[in-house]
């Protein structure tokens, strides 16, 4: 893995037209002349949608974005074929065209999600069809996509239930942090259907340890050592590191998912199978983190520390704080343990060997991250937590745990190839 300041990546052009004062979906069109193709354009349209305007947090976001791309997916394939379908199985029209499916699949989801965004979702619409053939083919197409977000959206309504939560007091046990002392966010995403796993404690890891134990003692330690704002030991990189992961998660993840389709040349069928599995991977990860967080509801390195640990040999610092700010909900198990683990096993199963290059970079640092081993991201992030001052260190191996068995059982049991002689003449068209 190599740390550089450079900025290889598809929205490059699209970020100087939008500079330039054009509209979003007008520079989706004239990047679309020379980058990716109608589903990463969508990604970048739901990335925007969902997080730039929508502001949504990240487990909404990712619940969102991953509704779009599982429409995507079911629509062309649907009209492709060569995997099976995932959630819906649309009316069998012919001909049609992928292209036209994916950007109606994509657009019916997020109209219905964001319906104050319409009129802007409905220019993006128009412009992405407009490079399309109008006839048979495009209308057959439309009415596809259309078909699978109706449908899709009865099935997963895009809604997290509200639940109210009470934060207990005392020694290991979650409260609010500093310095805003939020509230807890979200606790009813714990109660999302997951989109691939029987139900959301399927990998539900066992509780963190005990606050006598010498695994409590050292991780407490090393947090509170390498992870405070100041006068930490971390080296200036430690430092990037662990803010380097602080970004928008939905953000950050899905300019990479897009660059890794542009630079290996994924098509319509491949893109929209990849971002369907990358999606699906890291949403049901993170349920299942939710899941396990608020059946624990262990505290944080801050709360712990200011209130010395809960042990005799722990020394407390009434005045610690992070490098980065604790995000307002339980400590165990690490979210981003379970999010990167879940990208860095998927990655490694699409390609069929852990060894991918994969490029993340961050608006926080202004940097790049390049990795050529997917082993390197999961065992980065594992630092990072813990040099931002947010997680121990057994917290995010547990979460990247849970992240593995996730993306290993999407691989094993979804999205599957379907041998057939259509799927091969297919291969190299779409």
């Amino acid at each position: 893995m190599k740390l550089t300041k450079r900025y290889v990546i598809p929205m490059v052009a699209l970020c100087i037209l939008l500079g330039a004062g054009i509209s979003y979906a007008e520079a989706v069109m004239q990047r679309q002349q020379h980058h990716g193709n109608v589903v990463t354009d969508w990604n970048a349209i739901a990335q925007n949608a969902i997080v730039t305007v929508g502001a949504q947090p990240i487990q909404r976001s990712q619940l969102w974005i991953t509704l779009v791309h599982v429409a995507i997916y079911d629509a062309v394939m649907s009209i492709n074929g060569g995997y099976e379908q995932f959630k819906v199985t649309p009316a069998h029209l012919r001909p049609a065209s992928p292209e036209a499916a994916a950007v109606a699949a994509a657009h019916g989801v997020l109209v219905r999600l964001l319906p104050s965004q319409q009129a802007r979702l409905d220019t993006a619409r128009v412009n992405s069809l407009r490079a399309i053939r109008d006839g048979t083919k495009k209308h057959n197409g439309i009415m596809i996509g259309e078909e699978v977000a109706e449908r899709l959206l009865q099935i997963h309504n895009g809604v997290i239930p509200t639940v109210t939560y009470t934060p207990g007091t005392g020694p290991g046990v979650w409260q609010p942090t500093p310095p805003g002392f939020l509230s807890a966010l979200l606790p009813g995403f714990a109660q999302v259907t997951p989109f691939a796993l029987a139900n959301a404690s399927q990998f539900r890891p066992g509780p963190p340890p005990a606050l006598s134990s010498a695994l409590w003692v050292d991780s407490y330690n090393k947090v509170k050592a390498y992870g405070r704002a100041d006068g930490s030991l971390r080296t200036d990189l430690q430092t990037e590191i662990g803010l380097f992961y602080t970004e928008h998660a939905v953000a950050q993840f899905s300019r990479a998912f897009r660059r890794y389709a542009t630079e290996n040349g994924l098509n319509v069928r491949k893109a929209a199978r990849f971002f369907a599995i990358a999606n699906t991977s890291i949403l049901d990860s993170q349920i299942a983190c939710w899941d396990a967080k608020y059946t624990y509801n262990f505290w944080r390195p801050v709360t712990a520390i200011r209130a010395g640990g809960g042990n005799p040999v722990t020394k407390l610092d009434p005045d610690w704080i992070g490098l980065a700010i604790t995000p307002p909900h339980p400590e165990y198990p690490a979210a981003h343990g379970c999010w990167t683990s879940a990208t860095a096993k998927m990655l490694e199963h699409f390609n069929g060997t852990n060894i991918v290059h994969f490029e993340l970079d961050s608006s926080v640092t202004g940097t790049t991250r390049v990795f050529e081993n997917t082993n390197d991201l999961q065992a980065e992030i594992i630092n990072a937590r813990v040099y931002g001052g947010m997680h121990y260190r057994f917290s995010v191996e547990t979460g990247a745990a849970i992240g593995e068995h996730v993306a290993d059982y999407v691989d094993a049991n979804y999205f599957q190839r379907i041998d057939n002689d259509e799927d091969s003449e297919l291969e190299g068209q779409q």
